[in-house]
């Protein structure tokens, strides 16, 4: 039977293994975050908006760079993050971002359905988000 605990938290539910981060790495990942942030928000306006054609090289790089540095600052903190909903939800949305890319599915709304759902699981809260999902 679960027990709650005096938070109202539900202590039944798996948790992935927690890893020690040190500070500087967590500062570390709260510049990198923005920098990816500014990127993937110029990636989606390239599907988005009819005004910007291409991309620049640079930009995806920055994108793509910036955000294996982040899946590796939450590895390291969350040492289960493939079995966790945020390392799945990360996992569905290269699937998704490739699938658009090689014309499997409508780029645009693809392109979107991924950046709604990476909002969704980062956004979700920390029982929900780190929780094993296998």
């Amino acid at each position: 039977m679960a027990e709650i605990q005096k938070s109202g938290e539900c202590t039944d539910k798996k948790m992935g293994r927690i890893g020690y981060r040190p500070y500087w790495v967590l500062s570390f990942s709260v510049l990198v975050r923005a920098v990816h942030q500014v990127g993937a928000a110029l990636f989606l306006a390239s599907f988005l908006l009819d005004e910007v054609v291409h991309l620049p090289t640079l930009y995806l790089g920055i994108v793509f760079a910036s955000g294996v540095v982040l899946f590796f600052t939450e590895w390291m903190r969350h040492r289960q993050i493939c079995r966790e909903l945020s390392g799945m939800s990360t996992l569905v949305k290269l699937i998704l971002l490739g699938a658009a890319y090689h014309g499997f599915f409508p780029a645009s709304a693809t392109v979107l359905s991924a950046f709604v759902l990476a909002s969704i699981s980062a956004h979700a809260p920390k029982q929900l988000r780190h929780r094993l999902l296998y």
